[in-house]
């Protein structure tokens, strides 16, 4: 069993409230309410300054320039694709560019983007990926999923991003990752492998916990 597999089936209680949370749910058959995507935009985009720290800081541990490269890819990736089609929806739902670069970041925001890069800069390689795979993972097959639904990859407000996170140029960059946390765990002992899971689900956590503050629109007390 490879060992992404055995992350996947550990924390496949956990992976399925990911996919079954309302705010996806709503997503997905385009009822989801406008202020609530909004919400969920502008958390994203704060998220993404920090997500994209955790390639920067993978370039910088790789042990050969091929893995260099790929992270440099997904660096790029992130901050001139998927932080564009933020820019973009913040067009879409009134979000002046002001509002992104000067919005506050929720409480869970905080502490799902500070976790992962507390792992990525005191820990290895191996612990680094294991702390960013569940987004990407999760996110590309949610993508999938919700664009089996008739219209949704079509949706005025949602479609856009359902095309994004389902296409095949994202889930390349997905398998990457989950093949390179699979060569990493290689040669791992019983203990190592271990903390690995526990970051990993660790952070499938705060996904859930991330789609919850979108739905109901949660800042500081």
């Amino acid at each position: 069993m490879k060992f992404t597999e055995r992350l996947q089936l550990k924390t496949e209680p956990i992976w399925r409230k990911n996919h079954s949370h309302p705010f996806v749910v709503e997503m997905g058959n385009g009822t989801l309410d406008k202020e609530k995507f909004r919400f969920y935009m502008i958390q994203d985009y704060l998220y993404l300054i920090d997500y994209a720290k955790l390639f920067g800081i993978g370039a910088v541990k790789a042990t050969d320039v091929s893995t260099m490269e790929k992270f440099s890819a997904l660096l790029h990736a992130t901050l001139h694709e998927e932080m564009a089609l933020h820019r973009s929806y913040a067009e879409q739902f009134e979000i002046s560019l002001e509002e992104l670069e000067n919005a506050e970041p929720s409480p869970i925001t905080l502490a799902y983007s500070h976790y992962m890069l507390h792992k990525a800069q005191s820990g290895t390689l191996a612990e680094l990926v294991a702390a960013l795979l569940p987004c990407m993972w999760s996110y590309w097959e949610i993508g999938k999923e919700l664009s089996q639904i008739p219209g949704a990859a079509t949706h005025e407000l949602y479609g856009e991003w359902i095309s994004m996170y389902s296409c095949e140029e994202f889930g390349e960059l997905a398998t990457w990752c989950k093949d390179l946390m699979d060569k990493l765990a290689e040669g791992k002992s019983e203990s190592e492998l271990l903390e690995l899971e526990k970051i990993f689900l660790n952070t499938t956590r705060f996904e859930y916990m991330f789609w919850d503050m979108a739905y109901k629109g949660q800042m500081w007390e």
